[in-house]
Protein backbone atom coordinates (compact mmCIF):
# COMPACT_ATOMS: atom_id res chain seq x y z
CA UNK A 1 0.00 0.00 0.00
CA UNK A 2 2.61 2.40 0.97
CA UNK A 3 4.20 1.97 -2.41
CA UNK A 4 0.87 2.91 -4.30
CA UNK A 5 0.95 5.67 -2.21
CA UNK A 6 4.69 6.97 -3.35
CA UNK A 7 3.49 6.03 -7.02
CA UNK A 8 0.54 7.34 -7.07
CA UNK A 9 -0.45 9.60 -4.18
CA UNK A 10 -0.66 12.81 -6.26
CA UNK A 11 -2.96 11.13 -8.77
CA UNK A 12 -5.08 10.05 -5.25
CA UNK A 13 -5.13 13.62 -4.44
CA UNK A 14 -5.65 15.88 -7.20
CA UNK A 15 -5.89 13.47 -10.26
CA UNK A 16 -4.03 14.42 -13.41
CA UNK A 17 -4.15 18.26 -12.79
CA UNK A 18 -2.51 20.40 -13.84
CA UNK A 19 -1.89 18.70 -16.94
CA UNK A 20 -5.46 17.83 -17.19
CA UNK A 21 -8.14 17.62 -14.79
CA UNK A 22 -8.39 17.83 -11.47
CA UNK A 23 -9.95 14.78 -10.04
CA UNK A 24 -8.67 12.40 -6.79
CA UNK A 25 -9.81 13.54 -3.46
CA UNK A 26 -9.90 16.87 -4.70
CA UNK A 27 -12.27 16.43 -7.25
CA UNK A 28 -14.56 14.09 -4.70
CA UNK A 29 -14.56 17.00 -2.30
CA UNK A 30 -15.56 19.71 -5.17
CA UNK A 31 -18.02 17.72 -6.79
CA UNK A 32 -19.45 16.85 -3.10
CA UNK A 33 -19.66 20.08 -1.79
CA UNK A 34 -20.72 22.07 -4.95
CA UNK A 35 -24.04 19.40 -5.04
CA UNK A 36 -24.71 20.23 -1.26
CA UNK A 37 -24.18 23.92 -2.43
CA UNK A 38 -26.29 24.25 -5.27
CA UNK A 39 -29.16 21.69 -3.66
CA UNK A 40 -29.68 23.75 -0.51
CA UNK A 41 -31.23 26.54 -2.40
CA UNK A 42 -33.84 24.14 -3.95
CA UNK A 43 -34.07 22.23 -0.76
CA UNK A 44 -35.54 25.27 1.16
CA UNK A 45 -38.09 26.16 -1.42
CA UNK A 46 -38.90 22.38 -1.33
CA UNK A 47 -38.89 22.62 2.56
CA UNK A 48 -41.06 25.61 2.80
CA UNK A 49 -43.69 24.08 0.70
CA UNK A 50 -43.71 20.83 2.35
CA UNK A 51 -45.10 22.96 5.30
CA UNK A 52 -47.20 25.16 3.62
CA UNK A 53 -51.04 25.02 4.23
CA UNK A 54 -51.63 24.97 0.59
CA UNK A 55 -52.25 21.77 -0.71
CA UNK A 56 -51.14 22.96 -4.53
CA UNK A 57 -47.67 23.63 -3.50
CA UNK A 58 -47.24 20.88 -0.71
CA UNK A 59 -48.13 18.04 -2.96
CA UNK A 60 -45.67 18.87 -6.20
CA UNK A 61 -42.70 18.76 -3.35
CA UNK A 62 -44.43 15.66 -1.39
CA UNK A 63 -43.64 14.28 -5.20
CA UNK A 64 -40.21 15.36 -5.76
CA UNK A 65 -38.90 14.71 -2.32
CA UNK A 66 -41.07 11.26 -2.31
CA UNK A 67 -40.21 10.41 -5.82
CA UNK A 68 -36.24 10.75 -5.96
CA UNK A 69 -35.46 9.37 -2.29
CA UNK A 70 -36.96 6.18 -4.13
CA UNK A 71 -34.65 6.17 -6.84
CA UNK A 72 -31.06 5.05 -6.44
CA UNK A 73 -28.40 7.89 -7.24
CA UNK A 74 -27.18 6.22 -10.29
CA UNK A 75 -30.52 5.98 -12.10
CA UNK A 76 -30.55 10.10 -11.90
CA UNK A 77 -26.83 9.69 -12.84
CA UNK A 78 -27.70 7.78 -16.07
CA UNK A 79 -30.90 9.94 -16.66
CA UNK A 80 -29.22 13.30 -16.53
CA UNK A 81 -26.05 11.75 -18.74
CA UNK A 82 -28.80 10.86 -21.61
CA UNK A 83 -31.44 13.19 -21.46
CA UNK A 84 -29.67 16.41 -20.45
CA UNK A 85 -27.78 16.47 -23.87
CA UNK A 86 -31.12 16.32 -25.61
CA UNK A 87 -32.73 19.27 -23.64
CA UNK A 88 -29.85 21.38 -24.00
CA UNK A 89 -29.31 20.54 -27.79
CA UNK A 90 -25.46 20.15 -26.78
CA UNK A 91 -23.00 17.98 -24.91
CA UNK A 92 -21.82 18.56 -21.59
CA UNK A 93 -19.22 17.31 -19.69
CA UNK A 94 -19.39 14.52 -17.13
CA UNK A 95 -18.82 16.83 -14.35
CA UNK A 96 -21.16 18.83 -14.96
CA UNK A 97 -23.91 16.09 -15.69
CA UNK A 98 -22.76 14.66 -11.83
CA UNK A 99 -23.24 17.58 -10.55
CA UNK A 100 -26.62 18.24 -11.37
CA UNK A 101 -27.74 14.98 -10.85
CA UNK A 102 -26.40 15.23 -7.47
CA UNK A 103 -28.07 18.41 -6.99
CA UNK A 104 -31.62 16.92 -8.18
CA UNK A 105 -31.51 13.78 -5.49
CA UNK A 106 -29.75 15.94 -2.70
CA UNK A 107 -32.70 18.49 -2.85
CA UNK A 108 -34.78 15.46 -1.84
CA UNK A 109 -33.17 14.79 1.03
CA UNK A 110 -32.00 18.53 2.26
CA UNK A 111 -35.70 19.05 1.71
CA UNK A 112 -36.55 16.89 4.29
CA UNK A 113 -33.83 18.40 7.10
CA UNK A 114 -35.37 22.20 6.39
CA UNK A 115 -39.15 20.52 6.85
CA UNK A 116 -37.76 19.24 10.01
CA UNK A 117 -35.63 22.00 11.55
CA UNK A 118 -39.16 24.55 10.72
CA UNK A 119 -41.08 22.53 12.35
CA UNK A 120 -39.34 21.45 15.17
CA UNK A 121 -39.42 25.11 16.59
CA UNK A 122 -41.83 25.72 18.56
CA UNK A 123 -45.31 26.89 16.76
CA UNK A 124 -45.61 30.57 19.30
CA UNK A 125 -42.21 31.41 17.27
CA UNK A 126 -44.54 31.23 14.20
CA UNK A 127 -47.78 33.18 15.95
CA UNK A 128 -45.48 35.65 17.92
CA UNK A 129 -43.87 36.81 15.03
CA UNK A 130 -47.50 37.49 13.09
CA UNK A 131 -48.67 39.14 16.04
CA UNK A 132 -46.36 42.06 15.96
CA UNK A 133 -47.08 42.73 12.56
CA UNK A 134 -44.66 40.63 10.43
CA UNK A 135 -46.00 38.81 7.37
CA UNK A 136 -45.26 35.19 6.91
CA UNK A 137 -42.34 35.64 4.34
CA UNK A 138 -40.71 38.35 7.24
CA UNK A 139 -41.23 35.62 9.79
CA UNK A 140 -40.06 33.26 7.67
CA UNK A 141 -36.83 35.26 6.95
CA UNK A 142 -36.24 37.37 9.83
CA UNK A 143 -37.68 34.89 12.94
CA UNK A 144 -38.05 31.13 11.89
CA UNK A 145 -34.93 30.05 9.70
CA UNK A 146 -32.15 31.54 11.59
CA UNK A 147 -33.51 29.60 14.47
CA UNK A 148 -33.85 26.52 12.37
CA UNK A 149 -30.54 26.84 10.42
CA UNK A 150 -28.79 26.14 13.93
CA UNK A 151 -30.73 23.11 14.53
CA UNK A 152 -30.80 22.00 10.99
CA UNK A 153 -26.71 22.48 10.87
CA UNK A 154 -25.79 18.94 12.32
CA UNK A 155 -27.79 17.45 10.11
CA UNK A 156 -26.77 19.39 7.18
CA UNK A 157 -22.86 18.20 7.67
CA UNK A 158 -24.24 14.74 7.75
CA UNK A 159 -25.81 14.92 4.96
CA UNK A 160 -22.27 16.23 3.34
CA UNK A 161 -21.02 13.36 4.58
CA UNK A 162 -23.39 11.13 2.75
CA UNK A 163 -23.05 13.34 -0.31
CA UNK A 164 -19.33 12.31 -0.32
CA UNK A 165 -19.77 8.72 0.09
CA UNK A 166 -21.95 9.33 -3.12
CA UNK A 167 -20.07 10.64 -5.22
CA UNK A 168 -18.31 7.27 -5.49
CA UNK A 169 -20.65 5.57 -8.70
CA UNK A 170 -19.92 9.21 -10.43
CA UNK A 171 -16.55 7.59 -11.88
CA UNK A 172 -19.09 5.46 -14.30
CA UNK A 173 -19.75 8.15 -16.42
CA UNK A 174 -16.09 9.41 -16.55
CA UNK A 175 -15.94 11.98 -13.85
CA UNK A 176 -12.42 12.54 -12.58
CA UNK A 177 -12.40 11.60 -8.35
CA UNK A 178 -11.40 9.55 -6.10
CA UNK A 179 -12.90 6.10 -7.40
CA UNK A 180 -11.82 7.25 -10.51
CA UNK A 181 -8.40 7.54 -9.73
CA UNK A 182 -8.22 4.13 -8.55
CA UNK A 183 -9.77 2.63 -11.11
CA UNK A 184 -6.97 3.88 -12.95
CA UNK A 185 -4.29 3.21 -11.12
CA UNK A 186 -5.36 -0.56 -10.89
CA UNK A 187 -6.12 -1.22 -14.52
CA UNK A 188 -1.74 0.10 -14.28
CA UNK A 189 -1.03 -2.19 -11.07
CA UNK A 190 -3.27 -5.04 -12.58
CA UNK A 191 -2.08 -7.37 -9.65
CA UNK A 192 -2.27 -4.75 -6.35
CA UNK A 193 -6.06 -4.40 -6.60
CA UNK A 194 -7.00 -5.43 -2.76
CA UNK A 195 -4.50 -2.60 -1.66
CA UNK A 196 -5.60 0.34 -3.73
CA UNK A 197 -9.02 -0.43 -3.06
CA UNK A 198 -8.26 -1.11 0.54
CA UNK A 199 -6.41 2.75 0.13
CA UNK A 200 -9.43 4.09 -1.10
CA UNK A 201 -11.51 2.90 1.97
CA UNK A 202 -9.24 4.14 3.89
CA UNK A 203 -9.41 7.87 1.93
CA UNK A 204 -13.22 7.16 2.61
CA UNK A 205 -12.89 6.79 5.71
CA UNK A 206 -10.81 9.37 7.12
CA UNK A 207 -12.70 12.30 5.08
CA UNK A 208 -15.92 10.81 6.57
CA UNK A 209 -14.88 10.30 10.46
CA UNK A 210 -12.95 13.72 10.41
CA UNK A 211 -16.24 15.26 9.16
CA UNK A 212 -18.30 12.88 11.67
CA UNK A 213 -16.27 14.20 14.33
CA UNK A 214 -16.55 18.10 13.64
CA UNK A 215 -20.28 17.37 13.48
CA UNK A 216 -19.81 15.56 17.20
CA UNK A 217 -18.10 19.11 17.97
CA UNK A 218 -21.12 21.44 16.65
CA UNK A 219 -23.36 19.83 18.29
CA UNK A 220 -21.64 19.81 21.55
CA UNK A 221 -20.83 23.39 20.96
CA UNK A 222 -24.74 24.37 20.25
CA UNK A 223 -25.85 22.25 23.23
CA UNK A 224 -23.48 24.08 25.36
CA UNK A 225 -24.87 27.67 23.91
CA UNK A 226 -28.94 26.67 24.94
CA UNK A 227 -27.80 24.76 28.19
CA UNK A 228 -26.08 28.77 28.38
CA UNK A 229 -29.33 30.45 27.24
CA UNK A 230 -32.08 28.85 29.18
CA UNK A 231 -31.39 29.90 32.60
CA UNK A 232 -30.63 33.30 30.99
CA UNK A 233 -34.17 33.26 29.70
CA UNK A 234 -35.79 31.67 32.77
Amino acid sequence: MLEIIHKYGMLLLIGSWPHGHLGGIAGTLILAGLGLTLSFPVALLLGLARTSSWRWIRWPANAWVYGLRGIPLVMIIFWAYYLLPLLIGDAISPFATACSAIVVYEAAFMAEIVRAGIQGLPTGQTEAARAVGLTYAQSMIHVILPQALVNMLPSIVNQFISTIKATSIVYVIGVQEATFAAQEINSVEMTHALYTYLLLACIYFTLCYGLSFATAAVERHFRRRQSVRAPALA
